[in-house]
């Protein structure tokens, strides 16, 4: 059926309602990739595990999604979005179950990587659904502020959610919140969301999937493990290496393919680029933040998982409040003026932790997450509306699956770097160690001031080869 048959069926309140489904599943995988992390020093403590191995329960949930993303939109455009989405469901929740119940750091690990397998499965898969239901512009662009303003909430609301989980009932519950979500996502979707899937077929690009899962993944590693074995290690040097391998390698299957699992030509398009660019950069800065936070305030300030995730508050409120607004501003205005509000915010807030002591006041704590909020809050929208308006739609899930690749990526990257920066501080010297960090989130938040410069661009006219004939 082709998707636009789908559309045409769909009143406004059934379209507003497949979004409301679509946003709960994405409200789970952005929860599962920061709810952990206020609970992070519990889970050490109940496993006997120290910081490096902590890294890589997060990391090993962001990186698996990261890898398969793009081939989970390929697979939802090609037997259908409705059916992967529940698929992706189901995998989910039998994860979360292991993860639960999991007696040891190889099991959790192991379980969190299932966990990712499933949440690819869901967030380019939603956004799909999302863009393929909303036919206007306009209103896909407010739809989209709502999606975002979900996604950025559930990121944002993952350490206060955390934080109150793991003080009433230890850092298992953290899991076992999924599966009653899952169970109601699984029948409304099955009630409510139509099924659809592209016009046109296309072939899986395996060789392309594995270069990207080894490039991901090992850059990754390299990150995590570098402040432990050495950044001019052995082990390391060998790691840089299959790392700018498997890129070159990536890159030159992708350019002979037929049919690509990434379209190299889109990163012609300064639009599109920057976009997915500023995706990584906005959480990178997000995730260090949460990170330095958890760290910092138990660690050093002797705080409690709930008083710790209760600091985000103010980050989680300004996403509620400016994403929504941030959609309204993309439909009417274009990306650039909520781009550039993103940008002052998010560098301002990095900026005043830059000098974090011992000792520093509380107010001027939540004064920095409540602007990096703010500029989260008015990101999210403008940078996905300008990715995913790169593709045509009968190509929607591939669309959201690059912009939420980025996401994870920059998730994935800002654990590792942060981690690697305070990785063996003492509690007396973890917040000077996190200086960097803050600077890095500032360093993020100035560089959204290009994205925005590129998206009031007009587009370089460069073909999507998708709806062009192959040339090899």
């Amino acid at each position: 059926m082709a998707v636009q048959a789908v559309e045409s069926v769909l009143s406004v309140r059934r379209r507003w309602t497949v979004l409301a489904i679509c946003a709960l599943s994405l409200f789970l995988v952005g929860l599962d990739t920061t709810i952990l992390n206020v609970g992070l020093p519990a889970v050490g403590h109940g496993l006997g595990v120290g910081t490096r191995e902590l890294e890589w329960i997060v990391d090993a949930y962001t990186v698996v999604v990261a890898s398969l993303l793009i081939t989970s939109g390929a697979l939802a455009d090609r037997f259908g979005r409705r059916r992967v989405f529940q698929c992706g469901l189901v995998v989910f929740g039998l994860a979360s179950l292991v993860c639960a119940a999991a007696p040891s750091l190889g099991v959790l690990v192991a379980a969190r990587a299932v966990q990712g397998i499933g949440a690819s499965m869901l967030s380019p898969v939603a956004l799909a659904i999302v863009v393929n239901v909303m036919p206007d512009p306009k209103e896909r662009a407010q739809a989209i502020g709502v999606w975002a303003a979900v996604f950025g909430l559930s990121m944002a609301a993952g350490p206060v959610t955390g934080g109150a989980l793991v003080a009433a009932y230890g850092w298992r519950a953290v899991f076992w919140i999924n599966l009653p979500v899952i169970a109601a996502a699984l029948v409304l979707s099955a009630v409510f969301v139509p099924e659809s899937r592209s016009p046109r077929i296309r072939r899986l690009d395996l060789p392309g999937q594995v270069l990207l899962t080894v490039a991901v993944s090992t850059a990754v590693a390299v990150l995590i493990e570098g402040p432990h074995l050495g950044w001019t290690s052995p082990l390391l040097l060998a790691g840089y290496l299959v790392a700018a391998a498997a890129v070159a390698g990536f890159a030159a299957v992708e350019r002979r393919r037929r049919e690509p699992l990434m379209d190299l030509a889109l990163f012609r398009r300064a639009p599109f680029t920057t976009a997915v660019l500023g995706a990584v950069a906005l959480f990178v800065a997000l995730s260090a933040c949460l990170l330095l936070n958890t760290l910092y305030l138990q660690h050093t300030r002797g705080w409690s998982p709930l008083a710790a995730g209760s600091a985000t508050l103010p980050m989680a409120l300004a996403v509620i409040v400016c994403a929504p607004l941030s959609g309204r501003l993309v439909g009417r205005f274009g990306a650039r003026p909520p781009l550039l509000l993103a940008a002052g915010f998010v560098t301002a807030g990095g900026l005043l932790l830059v000098g974090l002591r011992t000792d520093t006041p509380v107010p001027l704590l939540l004064a920095a997450y409540l602007l990096i909020g703010i500029g989260f809050g008015f990101a999210n929208a403008p940078i996905t509306n300008t990715a995913v308006n790169g593709l045509p739609p009968e190509r929607a899930g591939v669309a959201g699956a690059v912009t939420s690749t980025a996401r994870q990526l920059g998730s994935a990257f800002g654990i590792a770097l942060a981690g690697s920066l305070v990785a063996g501080a003492a509690p007396a010297e973890l917040a000077r160690a996190s200086r960097p960090g803050w600077l890095l989130v500032a360093g993020c938040g100035v560089f959204l001031f290009a994205v925005a410069q590129a998206a009031a661009r007009p587009a370089s006219g460069v073909r999507v080869a998708a709806t062009a004939a192959p040339t090899r």
